[in-house]
């Protein structure tokens, strides 16, 4: 049998601040004994679970793997607003005039992600 992937691991220097904006973001939840100054912390959304590690080393250069969010009740443009108010920054706007296209966001730590279109904008 395969391996499965439990869990995808972020390191970063605030393990329970980075993982409260995730949960944000994903609609999940912290594990019930994740605190503040916690080493780690463990996100539970539906469909994923992300993992943060407190580790000594700042972020230095881009990331080599990479979150792609497509929203469910939300145009991606929605989305992207949202998650820019909960605290992420646009790195680079990649949407056509068409309507295709994504956004690249980096989170609180620099993390970069992107915001593709929804099921509903893509069936256009």
């Amino acid at each position: 049998m395969a391996s499965l992937v439990r869990h995808i691991t972020v390191d970063c220097s605030d393990a329970y601040g980075l993982g409260q904006f995730w949960a944000a973001v994903l609609d999940g939840s912290l594990a019930d004994d994740d605190f503040p100054g916690d080493p780690e912390a463990l996100v539970t959304a539906p469909g994923s679970t992300l993992l943060f590690v407190t580790v000594p080393d700042a972020k230095s250069v881009k990331n080599r793997v990479h979150v792609d969010l497509q929203p469910q009740d939300r145009t991606r443009d929605e989305e992207v607003e949202r998650i820019v108010a909960l605290g992420a920054t646009v790195v680079g706007d990649h949407r056509r005039p068409d309507g295709t296209g994504w956004v690249t966001l980096a989170d609180p730590e620099g993390n970069e992600f992107c915001v593709e279109r929804s099921a509903a904008e893509r069936a256009k």
